[in-house]
């Protein structure tokens, strides 16, 4: 697979005030250290980590988390920027400019390395400097964050009427097929969600399946107001790249609080219910595709 030349793998980045007449970022000035080498003394790619990969992944930058070592997909991490009074900020929409730094555990993770010093070191490292401070309610901003972003995802994606409400309409195009990702409140109706993922099977011809919608932390309320509608209880997308960029929002969002997506997408439902276990909204298989990957260093 071709390695985009000006899309490095590093921990860091720093972002422009003003992006660059091409729309890329700086190159990589140097290759990862500690690479394993082949036969043929060329690089050999690591082993990737498990990840929540899914289908169109393979050409988006490639970060590393600066607390685990991990690398993954831009989307699937959240960017800690330095900002000039050096505060560390979250930076989930990866648009301030400056320095910036990547992680992508969990909120408990977080806290945890913060409480060790964990964090301060591998900020120390990235940004080159220690003149900086991290707020005690870091954490609990990158949640805060992380949730409004998904919300303003599904917003946007109602606004532009890509987002199908109502349990007679959702069923409709379950039943049908045409429904790629499906969502309930969290104080949606047991049976009223067994109808609607039912349907999902049916139309896709999965029936016994693990294929099921994901209900999401958030009540009806919020939904709502999210969506600017009226008592949302389910929500399902019939969109391809919709459903692909709601569920971005969302896993990030999911994995930094702990809680990881359960349900199948409608593409990978065919492998059975036992795919359940490890394939999470958007359809992530855990796998990733091989890149040549280059580390960015300033």
């Amino acid at each position: 697979m071709r390695n985009p030349p000006d899309e490095a793998l590093g921990a860091t980045d720093t972002l422009p005030s003003s992006p660059p007449a091409s729309g890329r970022g700086p190159r990589g000035g140097r290759p990862a250290s500690g690479q394993a080498k082949g036969s043929n003394g060329r690089k050999r790619e690591p082993n990737p980590s498990p990840s929540r990969m899914r289908e169109g992944d393979d050409d988006a930058p490639v970060r590393k988390c600066i607390l685990s070592g991990e690398r993954d997909v831009r989307p699937h991490l959240v960017r800690l920027a330095l900002s000039p009074d050096g505060q560390i900020l979250p930076d989930v929409r990866a648009k301030a400019p400056g320095r910036g730094a990547w992680i992508g555990v969990t909120r408990i993770e977080l806290e945890a390395a913060i409480k060790k010093g964990k964090l301060k070191g591998a900020l120390s490292r990235a940004f080159k400097t220690g003149e900086f401070t991290i707020d005690p309610e870091l954490p609990a901003k990158i949640e805060a964050a992380l949730e409004r972003n998904a919300l303003d995802r599904l917003g946007l994606e109602s606004r532009s009427g890509t987002v199908l409400i109502g349990s007679d309409r959702i069923e409709q195009n379950a039943r049908q097929g045409k429904l790629k990702t499906l969502y309930h409140a969290s104080d949606a109706a047991e049976d009223g969600n067994r109808k609607l993922d039912q349907a999902w099977r049916i139309g896709n011809d999965v029936e016994g399946s693990g294929l099921r919608g994901l209900a999401l932390p958030v009540s009806r309320t919020i939904l709502a107001l999210a969506l600017g509608r009226e008592n949302v209880v389910h929500l399902g997308l019939t969109d391809r790249a919709a459903a692909k960029r709601v569920s971005e929002a969302l896993d990030r969002w999911l994995h930094f609080i702990g809680s990881e997506p359960s349900s199948v997408s409608c593409e990978t439902a065919s492998q059975g219910a036992s795919a359940s276990q490890n394939i999470g909204a958007s359809g992530s298989t855990g796998q990733r595709p091989a890149v040549d990957m280059t580390e960015e260093f300033e």
